[in-house]
């Protein structure tokens, strides 16, 4: 049985009660062959009560010192985005030298931006303070309209729901798009989705035709092994293909066929996870037409092939080894 994968939890005041309860609430979700596949432990430079942005006082039982004993670090967002404790800076300085994966909720980039580790990598922060951050710290690759972003070991969300997207990430990363779907299924929170999946929209959707087209996505998911088009789609919504396109993007961030395309990899993915179908039968059953196809469109998003996805993510088999990962550039990681 593999060690259990250790999650430390920055916090520093006035942290936010929200941020620092997601990591807890989707990786505490996780079991692997009975066991529980992640720890997660929360630290702060004074042990003892922490005032949140609320007002109201937590308890971080450990100090920074547990920071050398963890696989991944998390800082949380809090509602001051002045210079932290010289000491969080520091530990962040040793766990980026070690190696560790480092990732920020919210305004948590703040922090890794003062420590030095966001210089010349992609990150992003709640829409609200891009422009701040970008001002204070310009040798950020910012990207400000994003709901994560991985560059290398280091990963920055944007806020509140977002910080779930990047947990849902972390976890597909270890244990496989199956396991990271599961856990969206027990919090009852939105599949995984795309890091590069618009924060917000500019134009909100007109009072009047503010119909959701969750109905229209939940039809397609079960309908991805077929031919669906946008006429199709826009069909079954009840709505022309022009105002499904523009409405669907307002809702997602994403086109129509991007989102298809998206949920078509994931299913993919589960089933190469979980079966031992043929290739062509996976990527019949998913909707990405021909293994070649599959073959294309998987080591584009995952920089791995089918074949060794599955290898590394089977559920029948050995427990799953360290993550493919998603590139969108040198050392970049965008799911």
């Amino acid at each position: 049985m593999s060690p259990v994968h250790r999650v430390v939890v920055i916090s520093t005041p006035p942290v936010s009660m929200f941020n620092i309860a997601i990591p807890e609430m989707l990786f505490s979700k996780v079991e692997i062959d009975g066991a529980p596949g992640y720890e997660t432990l929360f630290c702060t430079a004074e042990p003892g009560p922490v005032r949140t942005s609320s007002g109201l006082d937590v308890h971080i039982p450990h100090g920074l010192d547990v920071i050398d004993t963890a696989d991944t670090v998390i800082i949380a967002g809090a509602g001051s985005r002045e210079e932290p404790d010289p000491r969080i800076l520091a530990a962040l300085r040793r766990a980026a030298a070690d190696g560790k994966r480092i990732a920020s909720i919210c305004t948590g980039a703040f922090a890794l931006a003062e420590a030095g580790l966001l210089d010349g990598r992609a990150a992003t922060t709640y829409w609200t303070y891009t422009g701040e951050l970008g001002d204070r710290y310009p040798c950020v690759d910012l990207q400000k309209d994003v709901l994560f972003v991985q560059d290398g070991t280091v990963l920055t969300s944007s806020g509140y729901a977002a910080g779930i997207d990047l947990c849902l990430h972390i976890i597909r990363t270890d244990y496989g798009a199956a396991v990271a779907n599961g856990v969206a299924r027990l919090t009852l929170v939105a599949p995984v989705r795309p890091g590069g999946q618009t924060q917000f929209t500019d134009t909100p959707l007109p009072p009047e035709r503010g119909v959701s087209f969750a109905c229209t996505r939940a039809w397609a998911m079960q309908h991805l092994d077929e031919p669906l088009t946008l006429t199709d789609l826009a069909r079954n919504a009840d709505v022309s293909v022009r105002t499904l396109s523009r409405r669907f993007h307002a809702e997602t961030g994403l086109s129509p066929l991007q989102w298809l395309l998206h949920q078509r990899i994931e299913r993919a993915r589960e089933l190469l996870e979980t079966t031992t179908l043929p290739m062509d039968r996976v990527a019949r059953a998913s909707g990405l037409g021909t293994a070649d196809s599959m073959r294309q469109h998987i080591q584009r998003r995952l920089g791995v092939t089918p074949s060794a996805y599955r290898a590394s993510f089977s559920r029948l088999t050995a427990t799953p080894v360290a993550a493919a990962t998603v590139r969108s550039g040198p050392g970049r990681v965008r799911a």
